[in-house]
């Protein structure tokens, strides 16, 4: 099983850039999709972006896309999410989760566990 923490939020102007990871815990963290999803107040959690266990196969939601990039670094057992060109409607808690079915990168939440606490990020106009 992996844990999950996130970091690297903070306040931003619009048009900037922010860079969050996602460290994990446990041994398996290569075995796994990493998600990326976000949630602003009154809001459901919406997908950002997911990369599989090999960095091969990528998704973004189509509102980040050109924007933001998802990486990872297995040997550091972390998933980063750099953010370019922020706007305000970034503005959002991120969140990690590993996707428990192996294998695939999708972009519904229901599969995905081992989420952190979030990291708050917050674009000014």
């Amino acid at each position: 099983q992996v844990q999950l923490v996130e970091s690297g939020g903070g306040l931003v102007q619009a048009g900037g850039s922010l860079r969050l990871s996602c460290a994990a815990s446990g041994r398996t963290f290569s075995s796994y999709t990493i998600g990326w999803f976000r949630q602003a107040p009154g809001k459901e959690r919406d997908f950002v972006a997911a990369i599989s266990r090999s960095g091969g196969v990528i998704r973004y939601a189509d509102s980040v896309k050109g924007r933001f990039t998802i990486s990872r670094d297995n040997a550091k057992n972390t998933v980063y999410l750099q953010m370019n060109s922020l706007k305000p409607e970034d503005t959002a808690v991120y969140y990690c989760a590993a996707d428990l079915v192996l294998g695939r990168v999708v972009s519904g939440t229901a599969t995905y566990d081992g989420w952190g606490q979030g990291t708050q990020v917050h674009v000014s106009s």
